[in-house]
């Protein structure tokens, strides 16, 4: 079976369902199956298991990166496609290639390492160009330091957009990963 553009998402495992960001990324989650695209992540709880929940629910399809050193814990319900990597590195590379997009939720030391393998690999071109947006408020004050601390180009800090809502997120990742229709 065919599925959409595939949708790398980074974000916290730790995050519980009372959380509005669970709710945002559940929204995201939706948002990104109703286009067609599919949802990825490391397929465990927290923010990881809202983008599959909400993708699930629009009845997208569903993948998760998991990891044998977290064996016997099962992904989330809402993966529908397993895929078992045996180190977290290789785990972290399998997202990152297996995608067409990303988009990075608010998250912890994980979420902050994945980011910046995708930036370090989007900078020294061993991937494509490729969407990837940073969703939340927390982000943007980041990425003014990072801007004003780290020695970077302004092309290099362009290759990520900000998103404040899901569905401004939504809306980057769906624009630049559908194919247009003819009139």
């Amino acid at each position: 079976m065919s599925h959409g553009a595939r949708v790398a998402v980074f974000g916290s495992a730790r995050t519980p369902e009372t959380d509005p960001r669970y709710a945002a990324a559940r929204r995201v989650g939706r948002l990104l199956a109703e286009a067609g695209l599919t949802v990825c992540s490391g397929g465990y709880d927290g923010l990881m298991a809202a983008v599959s929940r909400g993708a699930r629910e629009a009845g997208g399809h569903t993948i998760g990166v998991t990891l044998v050193l977290f064996d016997p814990r099962p992904a989330n319900p809402w993966i529908v496609e397993e895929i078992k990597m045996p180190t977290y590195l290789s785990r972290m590379e399998r997202l990152i290639e297996l995608a067409d997009g990303y988009l990075v939720l608010p998250g912890g030391m994980g979420t902050l390492t994945e980011m910046s393998a995708t930036w370090s690999l989007r900078q020294i071109k061993a991937i494509p160009p490729r969407p990837c947006v940073l969703l939340g408020a927390s982000w943007a004050r980041l990425w003014e330091a990072l801007r004003r601390e780290l020695t970077v180009s302004a092309e290099e800090l362009a290759m990520w957009q900000w998103a404040a809502t899901p569905e401004d997120a939504a809306d980057i990742l769906i624009r630049a990963l559908t194919p247009r229709r003819q009139p």
